[in-house]
């Protein structure tokens, strides 16, 4: 349990709730708020004693200590069971850092995005099959890797990438590994988070050139399909926090810059595309 404003730490429990609380009631009544995230640095991960770190994570703080809440507890669990976690009541807000996508918006209210984010592919050192775009990863009947959950999943598919050369795994250091390993010929993973892995790591590089097949992705923090009213109080104090001194402050030893923030397109939009 993280005390905004505190050290305090605790495990996160995953029991269910028989009846769950809309987030501004819970904060109201000075309720544990949970915060649901996988382990996908510098996105949102699990420190010592499940302390939450990451960018994200940073942000979700921030904006719940100004909607008045004093008591947080992280959930960490796979990225494919994020939305079946919210919707199970094991946890209030989903801070993952999960990108808006019209699949996705009929389970998910999503908030207005956090910052904007392009994707890339990983392939082995020196590229060895020329791959420069998911069409290449098609047209060369190569393996790609990502995860259980990701975009890059429905994309690969919406590209024509058979069912059978998706490998899916749990998260980007598996997608790593499986690339190092040779059982994919490529992973499709975020630029933000495998730049870290491919500057540390002589035995693979991100295709370059690369086309991308889709546009940037647009995180946000995710709620149930009722709690309208806890995203727009949340949209509120995102409108006055992003891009503040106070936010850059808070996200910028992870990683993010100015040049990741949002771009004015809206949650709406993205979930008509």
């Amino acid at each position: 349990m993280v005390a905004l404003g505190m050290a305090a730490i605790a495990i996160a429990s995953f029991a269910s709730s028989a009846s769950a609380q809309l987030l501004l009631e819970k904060i109201k009544n000075g309720e544990t708020i949970r915060i649901g995230f996988s382990n996908e640095i510098p996105w949102a991960y699990p420190g010592e004693d499940n302390v939450p770190l990451g960018f994200v994570n940073a942000m979700t703080l921030d904006i719940l200590k100004k909607l008045g809440a004093t008591k947080v507890e992280p959930v960490v669990t796979e990225w494919g069971s994020l939305i079946p976690g919210l919707q199970a009541g094991r946890f209030d807000i989903i801070s993952a850092g999960m990108f808006i996508l019209p699949e996705r918006c009929p389970n998910v209210l999503f908030t207005e995005p956090l910052g904007k984010f392009a994707d890339a592919l990983l392939v082995p050192k020196g590229n060895p099959e020329r791959l420069h775009s998911f069409e290449d990863v098609r047209d060369k009947g190569v393996t790609l890797v990502t995860a259980t959950g990701w975009d890059t999943v429905i994309v690969a598919k919406k590209v024509g990438i058979p069912d059978d050369k998706i490998m899916q795994v749990a998260g980007a250091a598996e997608v790593v590994q499986a690339v190092k390993a040779g059982r994919a010929g490529a992973g499709g993973i975020d630029y933000f988070t495998v730049k870290k892995f491919a500057d540390k790591d002589d035995s693979i590089e991100l295709a370059d050139p690369y086309s991308p097949p889709v546009k940037p992705g647009y995180p946000a923090f995710g709620f149930l399909p009722n709690q309208q009213a806890d995203v727009h109080a949340v949209n509120v104090v995102l409108k006055d926090y992003i891009g503040s001194d106070e936010m850059m402050a808070s996200v910028s030893k992870y990683g993010y810059t100015k040049t990741n923030l949002p771009d004015g397109t809206k949650a709406s939009e993205l979930c008509k595309r």
